[in-house]
């Protein structure tokens, strides 16, 4: 029998609204006993540093390289991770001596896969002296060494969770709707095919931050009151990345906000709430084989706009949330991070041929100790 360790993990992602932290244990196979789940908004100060991070970002070639404030930034982010990691602890009464590893994600600041570069913020190092725990970090690099796009990375985990779908036989579609949103299809015969596939809350977000002062859009109250700008949803929608035979993976600028003069705030949300839907539906044409069940997380899944769009161009396959298939949502990703911790501990695979485009199956990751 394989051993069973208890793991956090931590998320933040191209939404940058904060950090989701969850508790898994499992053997890093077939074993999956989720845990409680925390989130931790950041404060808009952060947000507007988080930003800056990515403007610097732009001028690294090098994926050691921290320009500008990047280094004071990815200390200040990794300061944040262990605050909530102690939170979560004290909140679930738990203590470090429980918890065999953290898997820490960072913070995606520079993904050009097409270049072999991927840049996460984060120091494990720093992390695991902070909180007392062995951290496991940097799991996209080496599939990027080995030729893969270094995402997607949640495959895997899907894969795990598949057996466990409520009322739902193989094959079954996770959609992630986050600030990039992507698919993985797991087949009757084991197969795992994982890949982006399009644009998911960013270019919303960024819409309503920019025209409204919000965040995001709560609901997708503000996409409720407009109509889809068709011009503006085809701009999105008839872009190459959808017909290339090769899947790639996608960096949040691959897709730019619309400006202010291609609609009205409402016409705005609601067309990029349609094109993050048919972005989903235009990318699963290159499954292998055409889903009849997609099972939805991420925050893009509580857009009530975005969620009745999917289910009305899914060509008559059924929708549901991650809710309604036995799992929380809002964790899931999360929750991935701390099974590919234990993966990485362990040496097993992250990545494959049909989630990456690596050449052969490949483990990653770097374990610091406290």
């Amino acid at each position: 029998m394989e051993k069973i360790r208890t793991a956090i993990g931590l998320m933040s992602g191209t939404s940058m609204d904060g950090i989701d932290v969850a508790l898994l244990r499992t053997d890093g196979r077939a074993v999956v006993e989720r845990g409680p789940f925390l989130g931790v908004p950041y404060e808009p100060a952060f947000r507007d540093r988080l930003k800056l991070a990515l403007e610097q970002a732009k001028t690294i070639t090098q994926r050691e390289q921290r320009p500008g404030d990047l280094a004071a930034i990815e200390s200040e982010l990794t300061l944040r991770h262990a605050v909530a990691v102690r939170e979560f602890l004290a909140a679930n009464t738990l203590d470090t001596a429980s918890i065999d590893v953290v898997g820490f994600h960072g913070q995606t600041v520079l993904h050009r896969p097409d270049e072999a570069l991927t840049v996460q913020i984060g120091d494990g190092a720093l992390l695991a002296r902070e909180t007392g725990i062995p951290v496991a970090y940097d799991l996209r690099a080496n599939d990027m060494v080995h030729g893969g796009q270094g995402a997607p990375l949640v495959p895997v985990y899907h894969a795990a969770l598949a057996a466990n779908v409520t009322n739902a036989a193989l094959p079954v579609c996770f959609v992630n709707i986050g600030g990039i949103s992507n698919l993985t299809y797991v087949g009757e015969d084991g197969v795992i095919v994982g890949y982006d596939s399009g644009p998911g809350n960013t270019l919303i977000d960024q819409w309503v931050e920019t025209h409204a002062g919000v965040p995001f859009d709560q609901g997708g109250m503000i996409a409720s009151e407009g109509r889809i700008v068709a011009e503006l949803a085809d701009r999105y929608l008839n872009s190459p990345f959808f017909t290339a035979e090769k899947r790639r993976s996608l960096d949040r600028n691959d897709f730019p906000p619309p400006s202010g003069e291609d609609a009205e705030l409402g016409d705005g949300a609601r067309t990029l709430a349609y094109v993050a839907a048919a972005s989903i539906i235009k990318s699963a044409s290159h499954l292998p084989v055409k889903p009849t069940l997609y099972v939805v997380c991420g925050g893009g899944r509580l857009n009530r706009v975005l969620m009745q769009d999917l289910k009305d161009i899914a060509h008559g396959a059924k929708v549901i949330t991650a809710e309604e298939a036995g799992f929380n949502g809002d964790s899931m990703e999360a929750e991935a991070w701390a099974y590919l911790a234990v993966r990485s501990l362990d040496g097993l695979p992250l990545t494959f041929p049909g989630t990456t485009g690596v050449h052969a199956p490949v483990s990653g990751g770097v374990v610091v100790k406290p």
